[in-house]
């Protein structure tokens, strides 16, 4: 192979100051490091970040990416390294891609995960595009995921440290999309490793603390953002037990989540109680025994297909499942109903399977991610 043909560090066959790369900087650490270290490597950098919300409240809250002391982190990183650095409002879009299916997704008694539909719709979506619109080669952002080169194209691996490990947020990331994505961080072994770095580059975020909440939720409070966006929406009903014998009263459908223990308000109970199904309709949250959390099949819709083969090649594929992002991957028979539907049977039998969460398909004999697609109630 020729020396003008060789591979750079991102697997480009061009030389780092003829790359263009648009960075997605959120302003936080991990995505100023990515930005700091392929500025470093001689990379035509150009920095993006997203204003995704009205940031006017949030300028004094910590911990919430893409409000405006975000936006000005940010920018004073693109200072320091000399790259340049822009701000697009994508507030409209935003909104109508993942706040509204956010509250709509709680009013019909499901528990939506917004940062999936934040990826999949605005940034691996219209930043991407806006990437391409700017002539870049690629686009580059600090999550914890690894992108390997394979035979049959670009492949999703798990991060090497398990405790960032990102990929259930990132499984509907598209074959397409994943051809022109990159991960630098992916292969550290661990947050402290990317600090370092941030330290080595003298950036002013290096011991900026991560961010914890969804960041158009910064106190946590969904439900007052719910109402809000739905005035009326948290309708009082009754808390009944699996037989439909009211047990209680509560202020909305919404404040509840499949699985919750606390804060029901039921007292003097021979054995707790947990919520197993909310129905919007009636207004009424059910609850019941633990052991009547537990489920082996989950319907699923939307599925995004990262393996090899086409998806409905086989009648069933044997993989790992995370039916939520906390917990690791268990076996599982993954059967294909459709191009976009299919179901899953697990070998042991979870808890709290909840309608809106995602359910992402993982190799069992390694860490390649096959995709995944949304729990629904399947009806």
């Amino acid at each position: 192979m020729p020396l003008d043909a060789a591979l750079n560090s991102l697997g480009i066959a061009k030389a780092p100051a003829d790359t263009r790369v648009v960075v997605a900087m959120s302003g936080g650490v991990d995505s100023s490091v990515v930005a700091a270290q392929l500025a470093e490597e001689g990379y035509d950098v150009v920095g993006v970040t997203l204003q995704l919300y009205d940031h006017g409240a949030a300028l004094a809250k910590q911990g919430a990416c893409c409000a405006g002391r975000d936006i000005h982190d940010a920018r004073r990183v693109a200072e320091t390294m000399g790259f340049p650095h822009y701000v697009l409002d994508y507030e409209n879009t935003f909104r109508e891609a993942v706040i509204d299916e956010f509250a709509d997704a709680y009013l019909g008694g499901a528990t939506p995960v917004p940062c999936i539909r934040c990826n999949e719709r605005v940034k691996f979506r219209d930043l991407l595009e806006t990437a391409k619109d700017l002539d870049a080669d690629c686009m580059a952002t600090g999550h914890y995921i690894q992108r390997h080169a394979g035979p049959n194209g670009a492949e999703l691996h798990r991060a090497a440290d398990p405790v960032r490990d990102q990929s259930y947020f990132l499984f509907s990331t598209t074959q397409e999309q994943l051809d022109y994505l990159r991960f630098p961080l992916g292969h550290l072994p661990d947050k402290a490793a990317t600090r370092a770095l941030a330290q080595r580059y003298g950036l002013p975020v290096a011991d900026k603390p991560d961010s914890q909440d969804i960041c158009f939720v910064p106190d946590g409070d969904y439900a007052a953002v719910i109402e809000k966006l739905r005035p009326g929406s948290a309708e009082p009903g009754a808390i009944v037990d699996m037989a439909g014998t009211e047990l209680g009263r509560h202020d909305g459908v919404i404040r509840y989540t499949i699985g919750q223990r606390k804060g029901l308000g039921l007292g003097g109970l021979a054995e707790p109680l947990y919520v197993v199904r909310l129905d919007p309709e009636t207004r009424q949250v059910v609850v019941g025994p633990k052991s009547a959390l537990a489920t082996r099949l989950v319907p699923l819709r939307e599925i995004n297909w990262l393996g090899d083969a086409p998806f409905e090649s086989r009648a069933e594929w044997h993989v790992g499942v995370k039916v939520r992002s906390t917990k690791p991957p268990v076996e599982a028979v993954l059967r294909p109903l459709g191009p976009d539907r299919a179901e899953v049977e697990l070998f042991a039998p979870e808890q709290g399977v909840s309608p809106g969460q995602a359910c992402v398909f993982y190799d069992l004999d390694g860490p390649r991610i096959f995709g995944g697609g949304w729990i629904w109630r399947g009806y």
